[in-house]
């Protein structure tokens, strides 16, 4: 005869733990359950009268009792999924994200994007595996997955041939001859319109600025210069782009090392940066130009110090003219 089902000593932990889920929790939480269970069996009772006790089959008792000799306290939080069982597996689910983040084209669909809605008509009517899976939970388990809908971004890859020669060499500058290394590039089109930004305000009281209709001030651009070495940037702000504008910010960045010594300029493949003009002064005047990477322009060190000059300098702002915005621009930079 097959020896009665009966909980193993308890240590202890396991007997203060459960005294005080018994004592402290509500008699009618699953939790509170299986520990007067699991007591009670620990201090001798039977599965009968421990059913009574907790209102429980039996078998219950002895499925409880049986998961704590394997288990310990764990068995208290029995992992059961309500509901009925599951109707799709694993693979099922890694088939499900695998279709989401594939074109439909290319699954033979004529249409350019997943709707929830198409995405589990076509899960029904795959040839390859018929899935059967309401919206709402599909729109759950892409959730899960890191699966969101997004908007379509565009990129463009470099095709300079030199890409890795010119980072080389920008990297070696800017290295080696800190001291001696400067940027430069062109910061626009700004144009006196209302700009948006942000700032601090009432909870549903956000600054206001007004609309603009007509824009008959132009635009222009910011000729941008930073040292590396002194970790200063200055510029003006010029009507236009040209070869011209270009030697002028130059020269200005040649003056401050006006000790003849070699400097470094990184700047972009504007043609405006690379005329005859600008070649042979900076030939005359030993300046080394190190262009970026044509589409890199995120390796000029002057690409950062744009990003609060936006911000700071022309976000959140109306300024009447040109002239307003240009003094602010060189307020802030002071």
């Amino acid at each position: 005869m097959a020896e009665p089902a009966r909980a193993r000593r308890l240590t202890e932990d396991e007997g203060r733990r459960l005294e005080q889920i018994v004592r402290r929790g509500k008699h009618d939480s699953l939790r509170v359950r299986r520990a007067m269970i699991i007591m009670a069996s620990a201090s001798g009772s039977l599965a009968p009268a421990i059913a009574r006790l907790v209102a429980a089959d039996p078998d219950t008792v002895r499925e409880v009792i049986h998961a704590f000799n394997e288990r310990g306290l764990a068995c208290l939080d029995p992992n059961r999924a309500g509901g009925r069982p599951r109707r799709i597996n694993d693979d099922d689910i890694a088939f499900i994200i695998k279709t989401a983040t594939t074109r439909p084209a290319e699954l033979g669909r004529p249409f350019t994007r997943w709707s929830l809605r198409k995405l589990a008509d076509h899960l029904v009517t795959c040839s390859d595996r018929k899935i059967q899976i309401g919206r709402e939970r599909l729109r759950q388990l892409l959730h899960e997955h890191g699966i969101t809908f997004q908007r379509t971004r565009t990129w463009k890859a470099s095709n300079d041939p030199d890409f890795d020669a010119k980072l080389d060499r920008i990297e070696e500058v800017t290295r080696r001859f800190a001291d001696r290394c400067f940027a430069f590039d062109q910061f626009g089109p700004l144009s006196i319109r209302p700009c948006h930004g942000a700032g601090w305000s009432r909870q549903g009281r956000p600054d206001r600025l007004p609309a603009t209709y007509t824009r008959t001030h132009g635009v222009r651009y910011f000729h941008g210069c930073y040292s590396l070495g002194d970790d200063t940037p200055w510029g003006v702000t010029r009507r236009r782009k040209s070869g011209a504008n270009t030697l002028a910010a130059l020269k200005s960045i040649r003056a401050a090392r006006p000790d003849g010594a070699p400097i470094y300029v990184i700047l972009d493949n504007l043609s405006a940066n690379k005329t005859p003009a600008v070649r042979a002064w900076a030939d005359r005047n030993n300046v080394e130009l190190c262009p970026t990477p044509t589409y890199a322009s995120w390796a000029n060190p002057i690409e950062p110090q744009f990003g609060p000059l936006r911000t700071f300098g022309i976000g959140n702002s109306n300024h009447p003219n040109h002239t307003v915005l240009a003094w602010e621009l060189q307020a802030y930079l002071r």
